[in-house]
C-alpha cells in the first residue's frame, strides 16, 4: 500500500516552508503568485488530498452537516434526504446520515455524538423528543434547522409541510364522496404531523356540522406491519366506518392488508385515504389516493437555509410548505 501524501511532502518538493503551504491552501496572503502556482503544481503533481481534520483546525470548521432521520427506511426521508445531500454536495459538504428508529433515547444519543464530532451545522428530521430534552440537545450546535417539528423555544429555522391542510383536503374529499363514519389511523402520538393531521381531520369534520368518536382515532408506529394490526382492531371495533385517513402512506398499505384478510373491499366497503405520496403510494392495488408532501424540497430548503446559517445568517424562520390532494382508486 503506497503511502499518503503529506503537506510535509510538498513544502519539500515545492522548497517551502509547512507554513507556506499551508497559507496556499486557504487561500491566505502573504506569498506571492509565482510561488502560489508552484506549490499547486506540486499538489498535482503528488497527487496531495488536504486533511479536512488539518484544515478544520484551521477553518473552525469540518465540512459536515448531520441528518437525522427517524426511519431511514421510510421513502419520505430519502426524499428528504437527497435534497439536503444534493444542497450540501453543492456547497462541498459531506452528510452525516443517522437513524433514531423512533426511539427518543436513541435520538437523543445520536445527537450527543454528532455535538462531539463538531459538525458545522444539523438539520433534524420529525423529532420525536420532548420539548425539554430537544431544547438541550440543540444546545450543542450553532446551525440548525428542524424540519416537521414546530419548535417554540428555539432560534432553529423550521420547514414544515402543511400537515393540517392536507389533513382536511382527506375529509372534504371524503365528505363530497357521501362518507360521513371516518376514522384515523394517527401514526405516533409524538408525532408533530402527526398532532397537526389530527387537528386537521377533527376540524374539518367540526366545520362540516359533524361529530366524530374519540375511539375512531387509533395510534400507531409508522409502518405496515404495525399499522396493519392497529387498522384491523379498529375496523373490529367499529365496522360502521365508511373510509379512513391515514397518518402516511405506509399506514395505508397496512389499512390495505387489514381489509384483504377482513374481506373488505376497497374502496367498495371502505375508502381510504394515505398521506406523503411516496412512490409506493401509486404502486399498490388499489393505488393510494393520497397528500402529496413536497419531499425533496423540503430537504433542499433546509439544506440551504442550514448553509446560510452556516456562513453566519441567524435570524429565524418558518417555512410551510403547501401540499396537495392525488386522487387515485383507493378512494376515488
Amino acid at each position: 500500500m503506497s503511502r499518503r501524501v503529506t503537506m510535509a511532502d510538498v513544502a519539500r518538493e515545492a522548497g517551502v516552508s509547512l507554513m507556506t503551504v499551508s497559507r496556499a491552501l486557504n487561500d491566505k496572503d502573504g506569498i506571492s503568485d509565482a510561488t502560489r502556482e508552484r506549490i499547486q503544481e506540486v499538489i498535482v503533481r503528488l497527487g496531495y488530498r488536504p486533511s479536512s481534520i488539518a484544515r478544520g483546525l484551521v477553518t473552525k470548521r469540518t465540512g459536515t452537516i448531520g441528518l437525522v432521520v427517524p426511519d431511514n427506511s421510510n421513502p419520505y426521508f430519502s426524499e428528504v434526504a437527497r435534497g439536503v445531500e444534493h444542497t450540501a454536495y453543492a456547497n462541498n459538504y459531506s452528510v452525516f446520515l443517522c437513524n433514531t428508529e423512533e426511539d427518543p433515547e436513541r435520538e437523543k444519543a445520536v445527537l450527543h455524538s454528532l455535538a462531539e464530532k463538531y459538525i458545522d451545522g444539523l438539520v433534524l428530521c420529525s423529532s420525536r423528543l420532548t420539548e425539554e430534552d430537544l431544547r438541550d440537545c440543540l444546545k450543542d450546535f450553532s446551525a440548525q434547522v428542524l424540519l416537521n417539528r414546530l419548535f417554540t423555544s428555539s432560534s432553529a429555522t423550521m420547514v414544515l409541510a402543511h400537515d393540517e391542510q392536507g389533513a382536511r383536503l382527506a375529509i372534504q374529499h371524503l365528505l363530497e364522496r357521501g362518507h360521513r363514519l371516518i376514522g384515523n389511523l394517527a401514526g405516533p402520538e409524538r408525532s408533530y404531523g402527526g398532532l397537526m393531521r389530527v387537528q386537521g381531520y377533527a376540524g374539518a369534520l367540526y366545520d362540516a356540522g359533524l361529530s366524530y368518536e374519540p375511539d375512531w382515532i387509533q395510534h400507531c408506529a409508522p409502518t405496515v406491519d404495525a399499522s396493519q394490526q392497529a387498522a384491523a382492531e379498529l375496523l373490529t371495533r367499529h365496522p360502521e366506518l365508511t373510509a379512513l385517513v391515514c397518518f402516511n402512506d405506509l399506514v395505508a398499505v397496512g389499512a390495505l392488508k387489514a381489509c384483504r384478510n377482513l374481506g373488505i373491499a376497497v374502496p367498495k366497503d371502505l375508502a381510504i385515504v394515505g398521506f406523503d405520496d411516496i412512490p409506493l403510494a401509486s404502486l399498490v392495488t388499489p393505488a393510494l389516493t393520497t397528500i402529496h408532501v413536497q419531499r425533496y424540497e423540503m430537504g433542499r430548503l433546509a439544506g440551504e437555509t442550514l448553509m446560510r446559517q452556516i456562513k453566519g445568517e441567524k435570524e429565524r424562520s418558518v417555512h410551510l410548505l403547501p401540499v396537495t390532494l392525488m386522487i387515485r382508486d383507493s378512494a376515488p
